[in-house]
């Protein structure tokens, strides 16, 4: 793996854990509001992060995802949406990095 795909594959993961502890603290005080409100601000950061790991397209992609509407009336079940939402993305984005990259033949 090179340097700069090694970086972005680390911050992928460092994202998805804040994304993962978000989710955590939200359920504990089943303050989806506020849970929404820190995935947004999240959601702005790990955009940019992209966008200076991996390029313009790769970061406007990301900030582009906007997710429907939900009719579930239960806002636990939404939050866990939410989230599952820009987790899979963001775990392919780095799968796919993780994929791209270069690997050591390990003497073959």
């Amino acid at each position: 793996m090179t340097n700069q795909s090694g970086a972005a594959c680390s911050m992928l993961q460092k994202q998805l854990k804040e994304l993962d502890e978000i989710f955590q603290e939200t359920m504990e005080t089943l303050n989806t509001v506020a849970g929404a409100e820190r995935v947004a601000k999240w959601k702005v950061r790990t955009s940019a992060l992209i966008t200076e790991s991996l390029g313009q397209k790769e970061g406007q992609k990301f900030a582009s995802l906007q997710p429907g509407p939900s009719f579930t009336n239960d806002l636990v079940e939404e939050f866990t949406d939410l989230i599952d939402y820009f987790r899979t993305p963001l775990a392919d984005l780095a799968k796919q990095l993780a994929q791209a990259a270069p690997r050591s033949s390990g003497g073959n």
